[in-house]
């Protein structure tokens, strides 16, 4: 695999924390010519601390000239990994705030269909694209009726676009409960909590680690016979 990523050029919109940062540490042992987008200042200067060798640029991805701009100077890219999250559009339906979902939609659907959109005329055609959704696309857990909306949406895109952009590929990786900066809005005691809830749902026992969510994209990366389908990594939620 280490072989195939050599010198190859990946773009990861969302690459400053959680998943997308776990890809991008193990690409750079790969060495993958790497490219993250974030938009937190703070996260983007820390990286280029922590991983010199990363092309770190901060850049908000619900901007499209600017994603443009960016695009256009990368050039060729070999793969691209859409690893945007939101926070927004959770809980039960019947007291959803549907200004929420909507946030929830701005902040996760809409960025990655612009990213894709907006490299897809640099994309190399023997390359892939990766998108990041969630279970909550499939699991038919209460309270996520939002959220599978959200990552539904774009999981229904892949075949799809597996014809439509072909000989390029696209996949998408459905993680599960995964350990990352995205439960932080928690308290630590109630995000344990909820942690231990969910592991005796989960048939691994426990909350996913991002960079098993990591090598699974990175698999679909090297394995050039996948394409149009949503690869789950959740342990076995049920």
């Amino acid at each position: 695999m280490a072989r195939q990523l050599e010198n190859r050029k990946i773009v990861i919109a969302g690459g400053t924390s959680g998943i997308g940062l776990a890809l991008a540490a193990i690409l750079v042992q790969d060495k993958a010519l790497v490219t993250v987008i974030g938009r937190d200042p703070a996260k983007i200067e820390k990286l280029k601390i922590d991983f010199p060798g990363i092309n770190a640029i901060g850049l908000d991805a619900r901007d499209r000239s600017a994603l443009d701009d960016l695009f256009r100077k990368e050039k060729e890219i070999d793969h691209l990994v859409v690893a945007l999250s939101g926070g927004k559009g959770g809980g039960m339906f019947k007291t959803l705030s549907l200004s929420d979902l909507r946030e929830g939609f701005e902040s996760k659907f809409w960025p990655h269909v612009n990213v894709l959109q907006a490299a897809l005329p640099y994309m190399r055609p023997t390359g892939s694209i990766t998108l990041i959704t969630a279970i909550s696309a499939t699991a038919k857990l209460p309270g996520t009726a939002g959220l599978a909306a959200i990552n539904g949406a774009l999981e229904l895109m892949v075949p799809i676009l597996s014809g439509e952009l072909a000989p390029l590929r696209i996949n998408a990786v459905s993680p599960g409960i995964i350990d990352t900066p995205w439960w932080d809005f928690l308290p630590e005691a109630v995000k344990e909590q909820t942690f231990s809830e969910f592991a005796l749902k989960v048939a691994a026992g426990r909350v996913g680690r991002p960079e098993e969510v990591a090598d699974t994209i990175r698999f679909l990366l090297t394995t050039e016979y996948i394409n149009g389908v949503i690869v789950g990594c959740h342990g076995g939620l049920k």
